[in-house]
């Protein structure tokens, strides 16, 4: 999100900008994030935003985006009913989803299938080598990268915080409370396998179980039976045997594999999982608190916000994500949290 930030601001010809990482570039929940790409999401302001941030991806194209798709199976009467009033709102709003006979992996088990849709502009990503290509471009129009500092010791005239979960903690350093918090989630990788290279994002629209291909492997994840908030990033290794026996049972090329690597990180959540942009106090402002989202909205929100920071008219409506909507009382929560 920084360093789409920092690309769009030099794109439009701010100069003395300044990307700043107390670690290293992509060091953080980019490095583990699951990586998909979609415009499948249950608001109209969550689509819209992802809509924007797509067009950029099929710019990037492979090896850094792969337009393989995602396809969302539904197994309960409820659950169709849920997809296919998503499916209707992302119509309306232009997204190209369709209803599909999920048959069309080979390989995926459908029998207690009932329904499935499938959005084929959607797709998978490389989060960090996506992250080093913006922060290639940034660099090229003079924006200065500085690892291993802290923002909060900088003399800056304009403060943009983009630090996911840690952002609260820097936002606090100007005096602004942000109602964001860490919630730990893992993911597991499994052992080489024999994949098509075409293989859409998998999901299981009632259990949120998902997986993908990463190369030779698959990297499967959902949501924990109880939420983990808190900035520890572990593993709970009782959870894997579970997850291993959801693929086996619904994908059989991966029938015999077991999980290799795993590894855990940490969405920005806030109360209504959708994320505060734009100024929150006299010369600060934030991206945070994207609920799990915020890499692949990176796009849309780099170029929108840039835009309103240097008082152009955004060429997204930023106003649905204003901190002070918690105050007020709005509320347009996103139910589709993965």
């Amino acid at each position: 999100m920084g360093a789409s930030i920092a690309f769009n601001l030099a794109s439009l010809g701010a100069r003395d900008v300044a990307l700043v990482d107390r670690a290293g570039i992509a060091a953080g929940a980019t490095s583990k994030a699951m990586g998909g790409v979609r415009q499948q999401f249950s608001t109209a302001a969550e689509v819209r935003l992802a809509q924007a941030s797509i067009r950029f991806f099929e710019d990037l194209g492979a090896p850094l985006f792969e337009q393989v798709g995602y396809l969302f199976l539904a197994t309960t009467e409820q659950g169709l009913e849920e997809l296919e009033e998503r499916r209707g709102l992302q119509a309306e709003l232009g997204v190209p989803v369709e209803r599909v006979d999920p048959s069309f992996v080979e390989g995926l088990r459908t029998a207690d299938v009932l329904g499935a849709v499938n959005c084929a502009t959607d797709g998978i990503a490389d989060p960090p080598a996506v992250t080093r290509e913006l922060v290639r471009r940034a660099l090229k129009l003079g924006v200065e990268v500085r690892e291993r500092t802290d923002a909060a010791t900088l003399e800056a005239d304009l403060l943009v915080i983009a630090c996911g979960p840690w952002s609260p903690e820097l936002a606090a350093t100007r005096g602004v409370e942000l109602p964001v918090r860490p919630l730990c989630r893992q993911l597991l990788e499994t052992g080489p396998l024999e994949l098509p290279e075409r293989l859409p994002m998998v999901l299981e629209a009632e259990t949120g179980f998902h997986f993908r291909r990463r190369g030779d492997k698959l990297v499967l994840a959902m949501p924990d039976p109880e939420p983990r908030w808190g900035f520890e990033e572990a593993v709970d290794e009782s959870l894997v045997e579970d997850r291993l026996g959801r693929l086996h049972y619904r994908y059989a090329p991966a029938a015999d594999t077991s999980i290799k690597r795993s590894w855990a990180g940490l969405y920005d959540m806030t109360p209504d999982a959708h994320p505060i942009l734009g100024e929150v106090a006299d010369g600060v402002f934030t991206a945070c608190g994207f609920s799990g989202h915020g890499f692949m909205q990176s796009p849309a929100v780099g170029r929108a916000l840039a835009e309103e920071i240097l008082g152009e008219s955004p060429s997204l409506d930023l106003s649905p994500y204003r901190l002070d909507r918690f105050e007020s009382g709005m509320s347009f929560p996103e139910t589709l949290v993965l």
